[in-house]
Formats: C-alpha cells, structure tokens, sequence
C-alpha cells in the first residue's frame, strides 16, 4: 500500500516529469467509449444467486454453483461501496492519474514497474485453475451488472471488469503490506542500507491519501487447555482505516458447492480475506520481514542502457510506460517514463545511481488460487497444504479451528539467500550469484502448532514472542538472512501481561481482554513518561503541573481518564517519528506545545480523554476509549476543534468459538456499518454506537440462524 503522500514519492514523480517529455494537451480530450451495457446486463442470467440482508444489512449470499455466489458478492459489494471498488480497478491497470491527477502517477508507474499485466497476461489462462477463473470472472461479471445499471456511477472506459482485472489487484496489492513501497521512497532519497531501517508506520493504501493512516492488526487464538469451559477461540481483530481501497466489508457467502465462510472482504476481492468457516477461521496480522533486496548497478559510461553482470555488458529489458494525469476539465498532462529491468528485477535510475529491486512476491500471480483454498479448508491439514503454496509474499496467520487445534503462521515468501552478504546492505549488481531464484520453503517457515501453553498470539510484534516463554522459537533456529523482526509492540506486551496471564480463560474474559485500554510499564510510552518527568519545570507553573498529571497517570486510555489527552498528544507524534526514522520533534518542545493546546482548547491540562478522543460518523458523535498502539486501537487525526476524530484502528472485529461439541458460536462488530458511502442508508452508521461502546453483534451464519432475521431477499437487480 503506497504511502503517496510521503516526499519520496512526491520526488518520484517530479523525477518522472523531470526526465520525460511532457505534453499539455490542446482544447478537449475525447473520453473513452462508454461500454454498451447489453451483454453486460444479458450476463446476469448466467447466474441463480439470492442476496439476504439481515437487520444491519450485512449481505449473506446464497448460491448453488461458487460461481454464482461470487457474483453476487460482487453485485452486493457494489450495491454498498461501488466508488471503491472502481478506484482499486483502475489503479490496479495503471490509469488511475487520469481520474485522481498527479499524486496518482506513481502508483500508475508502479504497475508498469512492477510487471503487473504482462505477468497476469503471460499466465492467467494457464497458470490459474478454471475453478478460479470461474470464481473471479463471476465476481466481474456482478460488479459490471450493478454498473450496467447504474451508469451514471460509471467512469467512462472502467466497463467492463473482468477476471485478469480481479487477479492483476491482489498481484499488486500484496508487496505493499510488507512495505515495498518504503524501500521505493529509501531508494529515491538515498536511506538505503540497515543504518537507515525501514519501518512499518503509515502503510496506508496503495491509492493515493492526503495522510498517511496507520495500520496494524492483533489475532488471539486460545486452545481447550487455556479455556476455562473448553472451548476454541479466535480474536479477529484488524487494524485498518476506516474507508478506503483496504477497508473491510462484512459478508456472509453459501455455495452449495461447499465455500460457506464470513469475514471480511476487501474491495476488489471475492474471497474472504479472514474471519471462519463452519470448521476452522483466521486472522491476519501485517508483518514486516526484510523481503527485498538492493542491487547498485554499474552502468556502462559510454551505452547507459547496459549494465554489468559477471564481467559482461548486458542491455537493460526495456519499456515506455505513459502515464495520463488529469489537470482540470477536459485537460491532462501526457508523461511517459522508461521501464528498466535487468536480471535482478525493476530497475530506478537516481540521482545516486541506478539501482535494482528483488522483492518477494515479484511475478506471482496465484493470491487468488490460494485464498480460494483457504476459504474452503475444512481442518488444519487442509489449511496448511492451502498455506504450502506460498502465494502470499507476507502476513502473519493466526489460526484456530472446531477440532481444538490453533497454530501460528510468520507467514512470508522468505528469500532462498546464499550464506555471506550482509543482506540488510546495497548489494552489488554485478555478480550474479546474489540473484536469489527461489523461496524458503514452507516447512522451514516460522510457525507453532499447538504449543503446550494454548495460546498463540500476534500483534505485529516479533514471532519470537508469539506464545508462553517456554514454547517460544528460538532466534537461533533461524539465520540472519531471512530477515525475521524483532521488535514488540505495546499491543504485544499487554496481550502478553492479559491473555498470556491467565491460565483459564472464560468467555467474558476473552472478550475484555480484547478490549484492554493500557500502556505496558515496558513500552515506549512508559519510557517517554519517565523522560517527561525528569525535566526541570524550570520555574514553569504549566510544566509542573503538567507533570504531576503524569506522574499519576495510570497509563491508561477510559474516556474518564484525566491523564490520558496529555500524554498521548505529546508523546504519539515523538513515537510515530521514532518508527519512520524520522527525526523525532524534541520532547521537552512537544510537551510544551501540548499543554497550550490542551489549555487553549479545553482551557485545562487534564480533559477528560472522551472529551479529546471522538468517534464521528454521520449524526454519530461519541467519545471513544483507546488509543495509539493500544488493544482497543484508536488512531485519531487532529480537527479544528482541538479534539481528535478516530480514522482508522480497530475495524471489523470478529469473536470466532466452537464449544466442546464442535458447536460455532460467531460475534463481530463493524466500526460504521454495510453502507459504507451512502450517508442516507440506515447501514451508513447504525453499527457505529456498539463500535464505540465495545459491544458486538452475531454472526448469523446457517440459514437457520439467518431467517428470523431477514430484512430485505431479492435477486442481484431486483432489488
């Protein structure tokens, strides 16, 4: 996900216009043909599929075929948040410039970088399985019939979407959980290397955003043996923004073919990304292992279009990538940028040099074939041959299913590096024995099955800390090369100090810890407290007082708590700089800058943290407990008003349990609600107060549970 609003890549894109011609285009530009909607519509008798909602509107649908199901997901997803789901369609072909102008370009010129379409071209016929293909044709086949019959929603030359479209998103999406898109902007302003490091803060979305939004996740699994009735649990717990091409949409989906899953779905994507089935669920949490590699090229100074490898000039694999941006009304600006590739993989000319990328996830293609599988596992041993085909460049898995077994996945396409380089380095682009060819293989991935402690955990912490101390893996089980984290989180340590602490967990237990609102006494801001109250007030009355606040505060984030707006309004902006190696404002500087506000605005240094910290949406306007970093996750932006509007954190939370008997129990909570654009839907909001209150609702996943609870059935296009 591309954080577009970051210098780097602002200095791409200057770079782009700097070095290619561009062209103002004279008087008006021709739009593109509107698609004749006819055989568009005419497609929909293909398909027999039944759309439910129930009271909050969540869509659960019913098909005979997979096929059929997939297309009315996609005519269902449409129906809430279709403008999404055409951004992400036309980012993902590299046109996104001319609907969103010039902040769109790099995305644009990283599709054309990254190979997407001839990768998908070269390979969607006989690389992806017809089962597949059938599956995300369908999905197309239901987002071009709610087009087809909205036309006036419709950007003119989307029509129609097909399967290559839906297969091309997740090939480009993928990289950029882990953070190819740091390692672009480290590139282009020359903090390459391991003394730079890269971080995780503000993978936002790979569309462009005017600020940067945080994401993260927590997953809990709890075994038989921890639970206090015997029980499987699983904690589903995403931290997302909450509108956006990587926003989650709740759904329910039944194929009498056998894919009966609920969960959250991205836009763009069939498939459910994570929640359960009737047998086994997951939850996805981002990780950040070292998946790419840096190579310096040596040009040749008399043909700057070769470059050498084992004592030899070879030429570069070269294209022209035009990039059409949007100005205003009928005008846009033409660029057209080179495309280099050599043996490594994409290549960036710099004003530091040419340099060379090998990432994981370059030229895969089959996210699709084994999120499918996923979907459809049935026990653990299914899970983990759907999880062998290592389609998926990153993301930890936590897993837990009917039979009582959780397992822990520090999922990635790890490198098959060769012993000796210091792959954390620019490594040097002419010996080609450091062109990895492979991946790590499966087995030799990091992961935990069953550990003796019943509980795995992840919060996109180490996977070193994943479970009791005991059954942790080892560091030294696993070399240097693979590029393996080893940071916490405070997330991570408060799951630790919660459910790693409690032996025999209850149901209600399970749940509140989910929703615990401190800071760790080993975290980050603990340490920051400390610092803050080791200053000298230096006669400073504000100061003083300010630290008394402090120095009673519990470190933790109730809407009650008077101690809480000072501390994290002064200590988030220092962290945040602390993680994108940025350097950090000066505390003692921040800490004065805080109390003004606090004073000016709430005419006191010790508001009531509900007072500070809002959950808006529509006519909503409530106070919201949690924070930066905490388990109850809230990352807020700053408004007018001095108090700070919640925009991204937890999202869709799922609570996942089979009893002793294998029975599913199943409770989620969505933080707006199925409508995620229509301010005059009922569903625009109406989840909204149980979101703020920390409550849930359940999943109604069988039919049965469903019927007593049907608001509205209909066809796709009768509706």
């Amino acid at each position: 996900m591309l954080r577009i609003a970051k210098t780097g890549l602002f200095g791409l894109v200057a770079i782009a216009m700097a070095v290619v011609a561009i062209i103002l285009a004279r008087g008006a530009i021709e739009a593109p043909p509107a698609a004749d909607p006819a055989p568009l519509i005419a497609r929909a008798a293909d398909f027999d599929v039944t759309i439910k909602r129930d009271e909050w509107g969540v869509p659960h649908v019913y098909g005979r075929r997979d096929a059929d199901v997939a297309f009315g997901i996609g005519y269902a997803h449409s129906e809430d948040d279709f403008a999404t789901i055409q951004d992400v369609l036309i980012a993902t072909r590299g046109q996104l410039a001319a609907v969103k102008g010039e902040r769109a370009a790099v995305s644009d010129y990283l599709v054309n970088l990254m190979g997407i379409w001839q990768t998908i071209e070269a390979n969607y016929e006989s690389g992806l399985t017809p089962e597949v293909r059938a599956v995300i044709e369908a999905y197309a086949d239901g987002v071009n019939y709610y087009a087809a019959l909205h036309p006036g929603k419709v950007i003119a030359g989307t029509l129609p979407v097909t399967g290559k479209d839906i297969a091309a998103g997740f090939m480009f999406k993928a990289p950029f959980f882990y953070g190819l898109d740091k390692t672009l902007i480290a590139v282009f302003e020359g903090r390459i290397g391991k003394s730079e490091g890269l971080s995780k803060e503000g993978v936002d979305a790979f569309l462009p955003a005017a600020r940067a939004l945080h994401v993260g996740s927590n997953a809990v699994a709890v075994s038989p043996a921890r639970s206090a009735d015997g029980a499987t649990r699983l904690l589903v717990n995403s931290h997302q923004p909450f509108t956006g091409p990587v926003a989650w949409y709740e759904a329910v989906l039944h194929s009498d073919e056998g894919w009966h899953v609920a969960g959250g779905f991205f836009p763009g994507s069939p498939f459910m990304l994570h929640g359960h089935n009737a047998h086994l669920g997951w939850a996805n949490t981002v990780n950040e292992p070292d998946l790419v590699d840096i190579y310096r090229l040596t040009l040749n100074p008399d043909n700057d279009n070769q470059y050498m490898l084992d004592g030899e000039w070879r030429d570069f694999d070269k294209s022209i990538a035009t990039i059409r941006v949007d100005l205003w009304g009928p005008f846009w600006w033409t660029v057209e940028r080179e495309v280099l590739r050599s043996e490594h993989g994409p290549v960036l000319r710099t004003p530091n040099g040419a340099f060379a990328l090998r990432f994981a996830g370059l030229g895969e293609f089959r996210q699709v074939e084994q999120y499918f599988a996923l979907d459809k596992a049935r026990n653990l041993a299914e899970w983990i041959e759907a999880m062998k085909m290592q389609a998926l460049p990153s993301i930890n898995y936590v897993y837990a299913d009917k039979q009582g077994n959780i397992a822990y996945v520090y999922n990635a396409q790890f490198p098959d590096r060769p012993e000796g380089p210091d792959w954390a380095e620019v490594l040097p682009g002419d010996d080609s024995s450091l062109i990895w060819k492979s991946y790590v293989p499966f087995d030799l991935v990091p992961k935990l099955y069953n550990p003796n402690s019943g509980f795995v955990f992840n919060a996109n912490n180490t996977p070193f800390r994943a479970t009791a101390a005991n059954d942790n893996l080892k560091p030294a089980d696993f070399p240097i090369r693979m590029g393996i984290q080893t940071d916490m989180t405070n997330r991570a340590m408060r799951i630790e100090e919660t459910y790693g602490a409690d032996r025999s967990i209850t149901r209600d237990a399970f749940h509140a810890y989910k929703y615990d609102l401190a800071y760790s006494e080993n975290s980050r801001m603990a340490e920051i407290i400390t610092e803050l109250l080791a200053l000298n007030p230096e006669g400073d009355a504000d100061v003083a007082g300010a630290q008394d606040i402090l120095r009673n505060w519990d470190r933790r984030t109730d809407v009650a708590n008077r101690g809480a707006a000072l501390a994290v309004r002064t200590a988030e902006p220092v962290i945040s700089a602390e993680i994108r190696r940025e350097t950090p404002p000066v505390l003692a500087d921040q800490f004065k800058e805080t109390i003004s506000q606090l004073k000016m605005t709430f005419g006191r240094l010790d508001p009531e943290w509900g007072e500070v910290n809002r959950f808006r949406r529509g006519e909503v306007d409530m106070p919201v407990d949690g924070g930066p970093d905490i388990v109850r996750a809230i990352y807020g932006f700053p408004d007018q008003d001095g108090t700070l509007t919640a925009r991204g954190g937890d999202t869709l939370i799922m609570f996942v349990e089979w009893d002793r008997a294998g029975n599913l129990r199943s409770e989620s909570i969505h933080p707006f609600g199925s409508a995620t654009l229509d301010a005059s839907s009922p569903h625009y909001a109406d989840q909204s107060p149980l979101f703020a209150g920390m409550k849930t609702k359940p999943v109604r996943f069988t039919q049965e549970e469903l019927e007593p609870h049907v608001k509205e059935s209909y066809r796709p296009g009768e509706r």
